[in-house]
């Protein structure tokens, strides 16, 4: 099977992302990879599509427990038998994981790297056929990265102690040019196709609101989306606490996470999010690595992250399925003091010694970056791009500051006062004893320095401090100014050169918000945007039931279908197996599990309302979408009965499920023009004589029997889903069987007379 069959099969797509089939066929080749992809980028399809068409077991090095049950579980859903091993298992259960991926049950195994030098694991190894190791979130094994983990330093020994060496492939979707040869050069990657995709999110809009009152922002964000799923990123515990209470107090649907809770509050308030039980989490960073969650609108960090790569990898968990989401950074100046204390806090345990003060440097470096983004009053997606390597010639259009109406100052005669400043500190104090200066700040600090003789003290105190934090920040980013990065920060002279020249100007811009229809106009376009209103709507009813079925499986609803998929289903609007299989993200291990019960849901839907156009293909070409050109007209179809006579056609069963039932009585109907019948609508009909009823169990709604229900015959029968989750099903005697049929019979002649009655 080709790479492209494959990803139809399994996955539902027709074709590859950027990147994705060269990095694919680089591993098919039997070469070793490195790929920089962007979340979102489709990272995980590039080692997943191999891993099946490879000869042995894919074995993938992955640093949390979250991010491995949810790939196993979607993986599982799609068809491809997959498993993990970390501390969640038992040891028999893990027991049982090794015992079957040597029968070859599994044709990709997730595991944590602490697994990788216990002697169960590597005895594993060395009797398995191990195609390729993959090593995702491999910016983890760079002492340079943001995320630095000494366990996966173990990898290369693992690697190393194998009979044959198989193919290498590492994935990270934040790393820096030094940090992309760090991982290559750890890993011994041999010769790697190394594929850089761009770093850039399209449908991601980046904004940086410098406000105080952060909670009323927060408050009225979250009322102009009040159905939007979205993480809000705290420094600190604390801050997670008051905010969680804040927007519970308000009637938000909210949860928390952070490291002070214990382990199982913290599970529980991760899947509340992670299946739609809460629109919105609060969390420290320590939430996040390894959610596949794709449906999150918004991500706002209440304050500023303390690096580039942090905040670029936290705000990436927004709109993974590639729908127009927001990345909103409130920043305020204590933010700065807030991770600097949090900096000299940090545990540096495994780190050796004399790395500390290059670790140290870093990440002060890092902090200036991320307070440069937060002040600059350029692009701020350039800003990003930037500082990973990608270099753009103009602003993106798609920002907050490019959305910014500016106007620029001339402030060249300030800037050589605040260099003549800097001269007369001797590059000695900070940027705080700068401003105190320049201001002419009363303090004793300035007093006991001595500053407050300085030629230049009080010289810009018609100055405000915000203009002159902008104007220095400006200055820094032109090389003017430099700032140290050791633990007592302090500002020095740098070339001034260019200053001398008496055409060079320091233009400061400065701007006021635009009215916010011009903002939404520049925006992209969302691809709800293609639904009409009853687009929308059938859109709207997909949900529903995606959400019904995620909660009979025990599953997230996004591994059932993504909202892209459920948007391009709308807009399709599919009513047979090859239809839905075009649909993006419909594979046909999806469609065997789900496919019949949204086709029913689509019908149904156009049957009632058969004249619906459901999109429209975009704003400059009004004409109704393909699949819409099957307009009916109204009152073409009447709803489902049977002609007396078809009831002696009904064959009788022990005990029918209601999708039996529904089969056998679409099957037998004479009548014509009659819309089909389906399994809501029994079981909607069985709720209504009062033989069954839905009830939430342990957060799960469940169909269950009632006591007239079980006199009649009605046997609850359990049955294990392919995960291995326990599930229940109502079977019906014949009975009740009987008594459905019998309903049927003769509806038509109702239908008539209640029509007769309209006339």
């Amino acid at each position: 099977m080709e790479a492209k069959e494959t990803l139809k099969k399994y996955f539902g797509y027709d074709s590859f992302k950027p990147g994705q089939e060269e990095i694919i066929a680089a591993i098919l080749d039997g070469k070793d990879v490195l790929a920089v992809m962007p979340t979102g980028a489709g990272k995980s399809i590039c080692y997943q599509v191999p891993a099946m068409l490879l000869s042995g077991i894919t074995i993938v090095i992955s640093p949390l427990i979250s991010l491995m049950q949810d790939q196993v579980k979607a993986l599982n859903e799609a068809g491809i038998h997959a498993g993990y091993i970390n501390s969640s298992l038992t040891e028999a259960q893990i027991a049982k994981v090794y015992s079957k991926a040597l029968e070859g049950a599994y044709k990709i195994l997730y595991a944590a790297p602490e697994r990788l030098n216990s002697y169960e694991f590597t005895d594993f190894a060395r009797r398995v056929n191990i195609s390729m190791v993959t090593v995702d979130e491999a910016h983890c094994i760079s002492q340079w990265g943001q995320d630095f983990r000494p366990s996966y330093l173990k990898i290369v020994d693992f690697i190393d102690g194998l009979p044959e060496r198989p193919i290498v492939s590492a994935f990270t979707a934040t790393a820096t040019e030094e940090v992309k040869t760090d991982i290559a050069c750890v890993l011994k990657l041999q010769d790697p196709k190394i594929v850089v995709t761009g770093f850039d999110r399209e449908n991601l809009y980046f904004d940086v609101e410098t406000i105080k009152r952060k909670d009323d922002y927060v408050l009225e964000y979250i009322r102009k989306h009040p159905n939007d799923s979205g993480i809000i990123y705290c420094a600190t515990r604390k801050n997670v606490d008051s905010l969680f209470e804040l927007l519970s107090g308000a009637g938000v649907s909210v949860s928390r996470y952070h490291g002070g809770m214990n382990n199982e509050d913290r599970k529980i308030s991760q899947n509340d999010f992670i299946y739609d039980r809460t629109t919105v989490i609060v969390a420290t960073n320590a939430f996040g690595m390894g959610i596949d969650k794709s449906n999150v609108r918004f991500v706002i960090h209440y304050n500023m992250p303390q690096s580039m790569e942090n905040y670029y990898q936290e705000a990436g968990r927004a709109g993974r399925d590639g729908e127009l989401s927001e990345c909103i950074l409130l920043f305020s100046a204590q933010d700065i003091m807030i991770n600097k204390f949090l900096l000299d806090n940090k545990d540096f345990t495994d780190v050796p010694y004399e790395d500390m003060d290059s670790i140290k440097q870093r990440d002060a470096k890092r902090l200036q970056v991320m307070e440069g983004y937060s002040r600059t009053t350029g692009c701020l997606r350039n800003y990003i791009l930037e500082y990973f390597g990608e270099k753009r010639n103009a602003p993106c259009g798609r920002c907050g500051n490019c959305h910014r109406e500016f106007t620029e100052i001339d402030m060249t005669e300030d800037a050589k006062l605040v260099i003549n400043c800097v001269w007369e500190t001797k590059g000695r104090y900070g940027l705080n004893i700068l401003l105190g200066t320049l201001l002419g700040a009363n303090r004793a600090r300035l007093k006991e320095l001595g500053t407050i003789q300085y030629k230049t003290y009080g010289a810009l105190k018609n100055r405000s401090e915000s203009e002159l934090r902008v104007l220095i920040s400006q200055l820094l980013m032109e090389g003017y100014l430099y700032q140290t990065t050791d633990k007592y920060s302090v500002i020095r002279m740098g070339n001034i050169e260019p200053l001398k020249e008496p055409n060079t100007h320091v233009l400061i811009r400065t701007y006021k918000d635009r009215e916010p229809e011009q903002q939404t106009k520049s925006r992209s376009r969302k691809s709800t945007d293609s639904l009409t209103k009853a687009g929308y709507e059938l859109f709207e009813t997909l949900r529903k039931l995606r959400l019904t079925i995620a909660r009979e499986e025990g599953l997230p609803p996004y591994i059932i279908f993504s909202d892209k998929t459920l948007i391009d289903m709308s807009v399709k609007a599919p009513t047979d197996k090859q239809t839905m299989l075009d649909v993006s993200g419909v594979g046909e291990a999806k469609y065997e599990k789900y496919g019949e019960r949204f086709i029913e849901a689509v019908t149904a839907f156009m049957e009632e309302y058969p004249d619906a156009v459901t999109s429209i293909k975009d704003e400059d070409d009004p004409s109704p979408a393909k699949s819409q050109s099957r307009k009916k007209k109204r009152n073409h179809k009447v709803p489902f009965y049977l002609n007396p006579e078809d009831a002696d056609k009904f064959e009788y069963h022990d005990l029918y499920h209601v999708s039996e039932i529904k089969d056998e009585l679409n099957r037998i109907t004479s009548a014509e023009n009659v819309k089909h019948i389906f399994g809501t609508d029994i079981f909607k009909l069985l709720t209504g004589i009062g033989y069954v009823e839905e009830r939430q169990i342990d957060g799960r709604t469940v169909q269950v029997q009632t006591e007239s229900g079980l006199s009649r015959g009605i046997v609850t029968v359990e049955k294990i889903s392919k995960l291995g989750n326990p599930y229940t099903v109502l079977m019906y005697p014949p009975e009740v069987q009987k008594e459905i049929v019998e309903h049927y019979v003769g509806k038509r002649v109702q239908i008539e007379s209640a029509e007769g009655d309209d006339l």
